[in-house]
C-alpha cells in the first residue's frame, strides 16, 4: 500500500505497511481501485452524487471496511459500465493498477503530486456536498465541476498548470459547497446564536454523538425524546448547541470530551452508547466495541452499522449501559458565533478596532490530531495579548477552547465560529470586516494560522488560496503530497509558510 493523504502519514512521507490511521493494506488497495473507477465514471458523465459519496468514502477515518469499499467500487463500476472480478482477491489484484507510486514514477513527481492536491481537494468538497445533499441542497455548478475535475484526473496527459488551476477552482467551488451546507443547516435548524454548552456530565443514561452530521443528530434527538436518555455531542458536533432547532431538545445536555484523536480514552470512559456519524472513527477498543455504532458512510469491521436512520439499537445499548451515576458541578463553554451572530455585533467590533481596544484578529482553526507539535496552537492562543480577538473553528479549537480568555468591552475574545465547513462563516466574517474598513482581506489586522489533518482541510485551504489570501501559516507540518516545485509556487504566489514557534509567529503577526 501507499497513502500520504493525511498530516500524520508515516515518517512524513507515506504509509506503506499499514496506515497510521489504522487502515489496512487490503482496504487501502480497494480505496485506490474505487478512486480509479470514480475518475473513469466521471469521464462517462456519472451521477455527481455517486461520485461525491465515493470520494467521501475514501476520506481519512471514514470507511475501514474492505467489504463495504468493494461494494462502493462495484456501484461505481456499474455506472461506467465495467465488469469487475467477482471475488475480493481479484479486486485486490486489479487495485494494483491504480496504485500511486507507479503513477508518480511514470508522470513525474510534480504532475503526480499536483493530481493528488486536486484529488484531495475534491474529496473534501465531496464531504460537504454529501452533507448538503442530505439536507436537500445541491448546486449544479459544484456538481458539474466535480465531474469535470475528476475527468481531468482520468487523463494522464493533463498538464501540471491545468491541474493547479483546477485545484484553485476547486477552492472556489468548495466555498459554494460550504455555502449551500450553511444554507441547509440554517433552513433546518435556524441561525446559530451564542449559547453556553455544559461540559460536565448529568446523571442518567447517555448517548454520545461524534462526527459532523447534524441531520443524524436531529433524528436521534427525536427518537430519544421522552426516553430518559440524555444526548451529548463530541468532537465536531459541539457547534450543534448553537442552533435553535437542536438546542430546543432539553435532553441534549452538553458536550463530552474533545477532539477525535482522544476517542480511545474518552469513549472508554463514557458510560453509554456512542454513534459515529462521519469521520473520524478509530479502531474501537474491546472495552466499548459492543456499544459503538456507525451510520451513513462510516464503517468499521465488527461495528454495528445503523441503516435508514433507525437508532433503536443505539438507544437500547444506552439503556443497558450504566450511564453517569451523578451530576457533576456545571462548567460551560460558549459556541454559536457564526457570521450572522458576528454581524449583529459588527458595529461594536468595528468601533472597538477604531478606538484601539481591539488591535488584531487571529483565526486559529482546523483539524486536531495526535502528532506531537500541536501544543503549538495552545501556546499561541495563551500568548495572544488581551487586546486581540481569536476566531476558531473545527476540532483544532479543543487545544484552547476551555481556557478563559475574557472579553473586550463585552465582546468575547474567543469566538467559536463552528465546524470545519463553517470556514464559510469565517470567510464571511473577514469579508464583513473588510467591507466595514473598505479594504481587502489581506489588509485587515488579521492573521490566519491553520492546523490540518485530512482532506476537508485541504479543500478549505484551497478555498482560502482561491480568494487570494496571503501570508497564512500552516501546521503542524506541511503536506507530504506537496512536491518541492508545488511548494515553491505556493510560497511565491501566496506567501504561505509553515508554523514556526508561537513566539516568532506572534511577533511577526503583531509587528
Amino acid at each position: 500500500m501507499f497513502c500520504f493523504q493525511c498530516e500524520q502519514t508515516a515518517f512524513g512521507t507515506g504509509c506503506t505497511e499499514r496506515g497510521v490511521c489504522g487502515k489496512q493494506p487490503d482496504c487501502a488497495g480497494l480505496q485506490d481501485l474505487l478512486l480509479g473507477l470514480l475518475k473513469e465514471a466521471a469521464a462517462k458523465g456519472a451521477d455527481p452524487a455517486l461520485l461525491a459519496d465515493g470520494l467521501f468514502t475514501t476520506v481519512t477515518n471514514v470507511n475501514f471496511d474492505p467489504e463495504k469499499v468493494a461494494e462502493a467500487a462495484r456501484r461505481v463500476a456499474a455506472a461506467i459500465p465495467r465488469k469487475l472480478p467477482p471475488d475480493m482477491a481479484g479486486l485486490e489484484k486489479l487495485a494494483g493498477k491504480y496504485a500511486f507510486p507507479p503513477r508518480r514514477e511514470k508522470l513525474g513527481e510534480e504532475v503526480a503530486d499536483s493530481q493528488e492536491l486536486l484529488l484531495y481537494g475534491l474529496k473534501g468538497m465531496s464531504a460537504y456536498l454529501h452533507h448538503a445533499r442530505r439536507l436537500g441542497r445541491t448546486d449544479a455548478a459544484c456538481d458539474a465541476f466535480l465531474v469535470r475535475a475528476l475527468s481531468a484526473l482520468a487523463k494522464p496527459d493533463t498538464p501540471k498548470d491545468e491541474l493547479i488551476s483546477l485545484a484553485l477552482e476547486c477552492g472556489r467551488q468548495n466555498l459554494r459547497a460550504m455555502e449551500i451546507l450553511n444554507e441547509g443547516h440554517i433552513a433546518r435548524f435556524g441561525k446559530p446564536e451564542p449559547a453556553a454548552v455544559r461540559i460536565t456530565p448529568v446523571a442518567g443514561k447517555a448517548i454520545l454523538v461524534s462526527g459532523h452530521d447534524l441531520d443524524d443528530l436531529e433524528q436521534l434527538l427525536k427518537q430519544t425524546e421522552g426516553s430518559g436518555v440524555n444526548v451529548y455531542t463530541h468532537g465536531e458536533m459541539l457547534p450543534a448547541h448553537g442552533y435553535p432547532g437542536l438546542k430546543k431538545y432539553r435532553h441534549l445536555v452538553g458536550n463530552y470530551g474533545g477532539a477525535w484523536q482522544n476517542q480511545w480514552r474518552e469513549f472508554d470512559a463514557f458510560p453509554g452508547a456512542i454513534l459515529m456519524t462521519t469521520n473520524c472513527i478509530q479502531k474501537p477498543r474491546p472495552t466499548y466495541i459492543e456499544r459503538i455504532f456507525t451510520t451513513g458512510l462510516v464503517e468499521f469491521p465488527g461495528v454495528v452499522h445503523v441503516k435508514n436512520g433507525d437508532f433503536s439499537t443505539v438507544i437500547e445499548a444506552a439503556k443497558r449501559a450504566p450511564g453517569f451515576p451523578e451530576t457533576e458541578p456545571e462548567k460551560n463553554i460558549t459556541v454559536g458565533f457564526g457570521h450572522d451572530a458576528v454581524a449583529a455585533a459588527g458595529g461594536a467590533i468595528v468601533d472597538a478596532v477604531k478606538s484601539g481596544k481591539i488591535r488584531h484578529f487571529f483565526l486559529i482553526g482546523g483539524c486536531d490530531g495526535a502528532k506531537p507539535g500541536r501544543n503549538y496552537y495552545t501556546q499561541l492562543a495563551e500568548q495572544i495579548p488581551a487586546d486581540c480577538v481569536i476566531l476558531t473553528l473545527a476540532c483544532g479549537k479543543y487545544r484552547f477552547n476551555k481556557l478563559e480568555f475574557g472579553d473586550i468591552g463585552g465582546i468575547p475574545r474567543l469566538l467559536d465560529v463552528g465546524q470545519c465547513n463553517d470556514a464559510y462563516s469565517a470567510v464571511r466574517i473577514a469579508q464583513l470586516l473588510a467591507g466595514a474598513f473598505q479594504c481587502g482581506i489581506n489588509d485587515l489586522p488579521l492573521s490566519i494560522i491553520l492546523s490540518w489533518y485530512e482532506q476537508k482541510a485541504v479543500a478549505v485551504l484551497l478555498t482560502l488560496l482561491s480568494l487570494g489570501i496571503r501570508k497564512m501559516k500552516l501546521g503542524p507540518s506541511l503536506p507530504a503530497f506537496v512536491s518541492p516545485g508545488l511548494l515553491r509556487l505556493l510560497v511565491e504566489k501566496f506567501d504561505i509558510a509553515p508554523v514556526s514557534t508561537p513566539e516568532e509567529d506572534l511577533a511577526a503577526a503583531l509587528k
